[in-house]
């Protein structure tokens, strides 16, 4: 065993190296074992990073969502094998994309309709049409979507059920069902949520996750002190790395206005911010059969079932495949380990969880009742440095 001073050791290393500020909890069957807290929330203003203070989630608010979708499977109140038009009836004559040898792209209707089941476990063929750099991402259906979305964004406002009826026009990049492509699914389970829900999906959310874990430093949007307490979002300067003298800067206020705000100026479905205490919560709740507290929140079997992977070998070996995700395959909106030393992972097989573009990771051990959650904000987020030697020492500490 290894311990935990070696893991403050570590994360007061990445401050040291130019990290702005990081925390990091371990709990185990509803006992914090270690929490600390490194670095800054505000440089400039010399805020220490504590307890109290809120980070951006980014794509790490998934498990949160993909969970609320997986507690509305378990009520009955939909099925995997649901078509999506069924709820979304645009939906109702998808096509996709087919290449040619010579270079061509056919638009052809699909064979089978995206289920439910594609968008839980992102085979449904849609990436984001986010913009990377100065362009959009190098694929020709999300080129196609963000040609789509333009004029919603020009209109800086839109909701979510209007990104979803326009995107309902974009060709698939693929059958549903055949490959897997991180991207949009999650848009369209948000929508499912508001759909059954009868509520946008971030209220969805908050009634059936956050009041009843007591997650009052959490939500999808600002509310009370939540902006004085959100972490600033370092970038690191063009040519510059962590390290350097003077790496960092802040980014334009307008950008983070955009990423949360308050409730109705939000555009499409924003994202989670919350701190470690909350998430540790959340995840100790996945790690321990889905109870907090006592309260049952979630089945330990449908757990299983989320954690389950649902990927192929060859969609594993095509589209899940990087340093980072070694080892692991994909259930319903979290990553699975399904093999240790393939990804140099020294936790259990069957650990689930995700990570945020901005720097949170977070995992659930249900062999052992362990969650660990860690957080950053930084843009780029340097997750495999950061991320994996943390996962490393985090689990050495453990008995």
């Amino acid at each position: 065993m290894s311990d935990f001073k070696h893991l403050d050791q570590l994360l007061h290393n990445f401050v040291e190296d130019g990290l702005p500020g990081c925390s990091c909890i371990i709990a185990k069957r509803g006992e914090i074992l270690y929490e600390n807290y490194f670095g800054w929330a505000d440089i400039e203003c010399r805020k220490p990073l504590t307890r109290q203070h809120v980070f951006r989630q980014a794509s790490l608010t998934k498990i949160a969502m993909y969970t609320v979708a997986i507690m509305m499977y378990e009520q009955g109140r939909f099925l995997m094998s649901d078509p999506l038009y069924e709820y979304f009836p645009e939906w109702r004559n998808s096509t996709k994309m087919v290449c040619r040898e010579n270079g061509d792209v056919d638009i052809v209707p699909v064979e089978h309709p995206i289920t439910i089941k594609h968008i839980l476990n992102m085979t449904c063929g849609l990436p984001y049409d986010m913009i990377m750099g100065d362009s959009p991402v190098q694929h020709p259906t999300s080129h196609a979507m963000a040609k789509a979305m333009a004029p919603l964004r020009e209109k800086a406002y839109y909701t979510l059920r209007e990104q979803i009826r326009v995107i309902s026009q974009v060709p698939l990049a693929f059958e549903p069902g055949t490959r897997w492509l991180y991207g949009f699914a999650s848009e369209l389970t948000a929508g499912l949520l508001e759909v059954i829900g009868g509520k946008p999906a971030e209220q969805v959310i908050r009634d059936m996750l956050f009041e009843p874990l007591d997650m009052h430093s959490s939500a999808n949007y600002t509310f009370g002190d939540i902006q004085e307490r959100l972490v600033k979002n370092y970038h690191i300067k063009s040519g510059k790395k962590l390290g350097d003298h003077d790496a960092l800067m802040i980014p334009p206020a307008e950008r983070d206005a955009k990423f949360v705000g308050p409730l109705g100026t939000v555009p499409g479905f924003s994202r989670v911010i919350t701190n470690c205490r909350d998430y540790t919560k959340f995840m100790q709740m996945l790690a321990n059969g889905g109870v907090y507290n006592g309260r049952h929140i979630l089945g330990r079997k449908t757990i299983d079932l989320m954690r389950t992977n649902t990927l192929t070998d060859k969609m594993i070996r095509e589209d899940f495949t990087n340093s980072y995700l070694a080892g692991y395959g994909y259930g319903y909106g979290v990553r699975t380990l399904m093999d240790s030393y393939t990804g140099q992972h020294n936790g259990s097989v069957g650990a689930f969880g995700w990570t945020g573009g901005s720097g949170t990771w977070a995992e659930a051990d249900p062999s052992e009742g362990v969650s660990i959650v860690y957080m950053h904000n930084l843009q780029p987020n340097l997750e495999e440095y950061h991320h994996l030697r943390m996962r490393a020492t985090a689990y050495g500490c453990l008995e």
